[in-house]
């Protein structure tokens, strides 16, 4: 007690000395050392006082001394906590991941030698960086005052402080990373640009918020009142969760607003980046006392997952209820199709998310004939996958019978097919350049290229089959007045089929390039083989330009013009046998 009584006093908050605007720990730290060891002592001298005498006058005495230590760990703990806050900022702290379980203060009776900071400094943690270890000895101080203190009977006071300290900075850096006090009727106000914008900065500052800010806090709060677990919790609790769970209030507010498949890809980020949180969301609130923390954020959770499955449905209506009658010129590609490729090509990214979502809420329907086009699982964890295949596949199925529609609308039934075909190969295009090629697989790619090819066939039939059948089917001798009347049959026919289909339109190279080889192989060997045959027997004709019009050569330019949608006018279109093409590079047959 004499020893006790030299060393508080001196530090006694409400003397006249320096030491009363000193900060002890950051004057000595072998004094402050010293202080706590006292304390101890003072406390231990004072249970075996009681124990002897309980009316011992040395108990006032010791009781004035525990007062005036008391206060002065006050001081002290308040000032740190207020000084250090660069020390103790969430990073900092969050980097202490490998953080003694011991106060460098706790075994103040070891060896005297003890004492020299930077005997001190090795124990707060040698293998981490300056800051690291000045974030450490920081932590270390609030953890001997904070034990010292709540031994001593003095523990409310000293939780009082740090909750006070503590809730300010989590508050005021959750306020810096834009996170305000959010409430229902304010989202009802905001238009979804500025909604979309809060959604962007939320899901950085949650990332933030969670990963750093209430991890570190936990993190310090467990340090400093390691020896409470009851004690930390409420610490904990009294600083974050209030503000935790007004964090996670966000996104269930965003999932109640309007619901529309426009606004699914926002929703889904919400959804990724609380999933990706979830495991330190369940690390640092897992105890009781912060349990509406995680509930709060799985409501969110819950509520984005109806939004987004919602969304979904609105999409499927979308492509349901398109009552458009504008015929695409051409037989070119729908904006419907774009617009819903483009759509699905833009969700099959968000994999993770949808298939979990959509597992929950299979197709109200008949799915066998779809599930037989995409890949089936080989294995449980893709059975969610195998969901979402399912529903790419019928919202695929939804579009090409949408598109079946739209194509009867077109009076001219080689239009039609050819409508099909230029709709369908951006489709297969579409998947087979995205996530959704591994998520329908190379079965659902090689039936609907099949089906391609099918509607090619048919179109080449629906338009080219006068000029197909304008020359004679089989081999034979033809007198030369039949000649010129097989001539004058096919140039009618070439020409008639030739200015309708030179107006359509094929985007897609390689589907261009494909028919106009078919249509080639198909015609430009038969009518040179007639050519040849023939043309000799008319060489006494007057006007043979005319009558014979096209040489096997110029048929293969005219039919290299087609597919570009650049109506030929007849005035000017065949006034030459000759064409500035040239159709070398794809391999036709050459006179």
């Amino acid at each position: 007690m004499e020893t006790a009584d030299s060393v508080i006093r001196k530090w006694d908050p409400n003397t006249p000395s320096f030491t009363k605007i000193v900060s002890l720990f950051n004057h000595s730290r072998k004094e402050a050392k010293e202080f706590i060891r006292c304390v101890r002592d003072l406390r231990r001298a004072m249970h075996f006082l009681v124990s002897q005498d309980s009316q011992s006058p040395k108990l006032a005495l010791a009781q004035t001394l525990m007062q005036i230590a008391m206060a002065r760990l006050e001081k002290e703990f308040f000032q740190i906590l207020s000084s250090n806050r660069d020390k103790l900022d969430p990073e900092s702290v969050s980097g202490q991941s490998s953080i003694s379980s011991n106060s460098e203060f706790e075994d103040v009776m070891g060896s005297d030698d003890d004492d020299e900071s930077d005997n001190e400094m090795r124990k707060a943690g040698e293998s981490i960086t300056q800051v690291e270890k000045a974030s450490a000895m920081v932590m270390s101080d609030l953890k001997a005052i904070a034990e010292s203190m709540i031994s001593c009977g003095y523990g409310k006071e000293c939780v009082k402080i740090y909750k006070r300290v503590r809730k300010s900075i989590v508050d005021e850096g959750l306020s810096l990373l834009g996170i305000e006090i959010y409430k229902g009727s304010r989202f009802h106000r905001t238009d979804w640009v500025t909604l979309e914008h809060m959604i962007k900065n939320w899901i950085k500052a949650a990332k933030i918020g969670i990963a750093t800010l209430f991890r570190g806090e936990k993190l310090l709060c467990d340090h400093v009142f390691s020896a409470s677990n009851s004690t930390r919790e409420s610490c904990f609790y009294e600083i974050a969760n209030e503000a935790a769970t007004n964090l996670f209030k966000f996104p269930e507010f965003v999932a109640k607003e309007k619901k529309s498949h426009e606004r699914i890809f926002p929703l889904m980020d919400l959804q990724a980046a609380i999933s990706d949180l979830w495991q330190d969301i369940e690390m640092i609130f897992h105890f009781d006392a912060v349990a509406g923390v995680k509930s709060q954020a799985l409501t969110s959770l819950q509520k984005l997952k109806v939004s987004i499955h919602s969304a979904l449905t609105d999409f499927e209506s979308i492509i349901q209820k398109d009552t458009t009658k504008a015929l695409t010129p051409g037989g070119g590609i729908h904006k419907l199709t774009r617009s819903t490729m483009n759509f699905i090509s833009s969700l099959s990214k968000y994999s993770g998310v949808l298939s979990e979502i959509l597992a929950d809420h299979p197709l109200p329907r008949n799915t066998r004939l779809l599930e037989s086009y995409v890949r089936a699982p080989i294995s449980e964890d893709e059975q969610h996958n195998h969901a979402l295949s399912v529903h790419f596949a019928w919202l695929i199925l939804v579009l090409l019978c949408k598109l079946d529609t739209k194509a009867e609308h077109y009076k001219d039934v080689s239009l039609s097919y050819l409508f099909l075909a230029n709709n369908l190969q951006i489709i297969i295009e579409t998947v087979g350049s995205t996530p959704l090629r591994n998520l329908l697989g190379d079965d659902w790619l090689n039936k609907h290229e099949d089906k391609l090819c099918a509607y090619a066939g048919n179109y080449e039939i629906a338009a080219w089959s006068n000029v197909f059948m304008s020359l004679p089917e089989e081999p034979t001798d033809l007198s030369p007045e039949e000649a010129k009347i097989y001539f004058r049959r096919f140039h009618t026919a070439f020409e008639e089929a030739y200015m309708k289909q030179s107006s359509r339109v094929v985007p897609n190279a390689k589907l261009r390039d494909e028919l106009k080889v078919s249509i080639a192989k198909k015609l430009v060997p038969e009518y040179r083989e007639f050519y040849r045959k023939y043309l000799p027997m008319l060489g006494q004709e007057r006007n043979i330009e005319i009558l014979v019009r096209f040489k096997p050569d110029n048929l293969e330019n005219y039919i290299s013009d087609l597919f570009h949608g650049t109506p030929i006018h007849a005035s000017s279109s065949f006034s030459s046998s000759s064409s500035s093409s040239s159709w070398k590079s794809l391999g036709c047959v050459s006179g």
